[in-house]
């Protein structure tokens, strides 16, 4: 596996990948401190390939794109619901009155979350962090939040859209996409594959170096998403093996196979150190330190739970752990 560049392009400047293929970046104000958009040209100006989250900062970001840019913006397309992904979408293709694509579950799915809870109570989320086996503090800090925290970095979203399925072929300017769904970072991730290019919009469903998050959260805590994400990455085995893979975040890169069987790997590590560890009962609490090393802040921890709680839902599932309730009303795993 090797990269294309060596270092990832400055917020607010253009990388040409390909002619009528263009890299980007917007900041992030998270650990992962940036993300990878993609301008791809048709015969009415550029589709818009993800956004970064909708921030002020980020919307004057694009300001400076659209000024070095030589035709208009002529549609906006995007991989999936997270916030860094859809995050100015509506801006962006409200404000240019053009298509919006995205899959049919993450556009419902980011409309849900942006009408946040509309007043129902937090007691499921409370439950499903204390079956976890976390302390009432923190419990309270997770769960204390106020309900607009989507919307607050989502600009409202289009609408309506134009309905992004498998395998479904999209004709932009003289170039062929053809969408590829993945699930499990996500409900229905699209990813975007040229053949005349050779190239692979992954999003987030293929990284390098990093893996992407595969969570079952308090909004389906029973979910087999580690099946729905190990059921959809060989497929992309079937494109070529050099492959030009633009991904979401880190440096576009050549090596498809081998990450996808890296990515295979690394999860089949994790559910063989999660087995071992549960010869005798564990909580999701004891087993975090099996999968991370490092110190957990409260917002890593969200994610955390939830990556923790998608291998055991998945061993559950394969009759590999047993689930039971222990007179606290925490759940314990033990090898079946």
């Amino acid at each position: 596996m090797h990269y294309l560049f060596d270092k990832q392009v400055a917020p607010g400047e253009l990388i040409e990948i390909t002619d009528g293929v263009l890299w980007l970046t917007m900041p992030l104000p998270f650990e992962l401190d940036h993300i990878n958009l993609y301008l791809i040209s048709d015969d009415k100006g550029w589709i818009v390939v993800d956004t970064g989250l909708g921030t002020n900062a980020t919307k004057a970001l694009w300001d400076k794109i659209f000024e070095q840019l030589d035709a208009p913006i002529s549609g906006v397309l995007v991989t999936h619901l997270h916030p860094d992904h859809v995050g100015l979408a509506g801006w962006i293709a409200d404000r240019f009155d053009v298509p919006f694509y995205m899959s049919q579950t993450e556009y419902f799915t980011a409309r849900a979350f942006s009408a946040g809870k509309n007043g129902a109570p937090n007691e499921r989320d409370k439950r499903y962090y204390h079956r976890a086996g976390l302390d009432s503090d923190l419990i309270t800090q997770l769960t204390s939040g106020g309900t607009k925290g989507f919307s607050s970095v989502v600009s409202p979203l289009p609408v309506s859209y134009t309905r992004l399925k498998h395998n479904m072929k999209l004709r932009f300017g003289s170039e062929q996409w053809e969408i590829i769904i993945g699930r499990g970072h996500s409900p229905e991730h699209a990813c975007l594959y040229n053949a005349s290019k050779n190239i692979l919009i992954s999003g987030d469903h293929v990284l390098p170096i990093i893996t992407p998050n595969i969570g079952a959260y308090s909004t389906e805590p029973d979910a087999n998403t580690l099946a729905d994400y190990l059921d959809t990455l060989p497929q992309f085995k079937a494109l070529p093996s050099d492959t030009v893979v633009l991904p979401a975040h880190k440096l576009p890169f050549i090596g498809l196979h081998e990450r996808v069987d890296e990515l295979v790997a690394h999860h089949q590590h994790h559910l063989s150190a999660l087995l071992d560890t549960c010869k005798t009962p564990q909580t999701i609490t004891s087993l975090l330190p099996v999968l991370f090393k490092r110190e957990l802040n409260s917002r890593s921890m969200v994610f955390a739970v939830a990556e923790c709680m998608s291998h055991v839902n998945y061993l559950i599932n394969n009759d590999k752990l047993l689930r039971t309730e222990n007179e606290l009303g925490v759940y314990e795993y033990c090898v079946s």
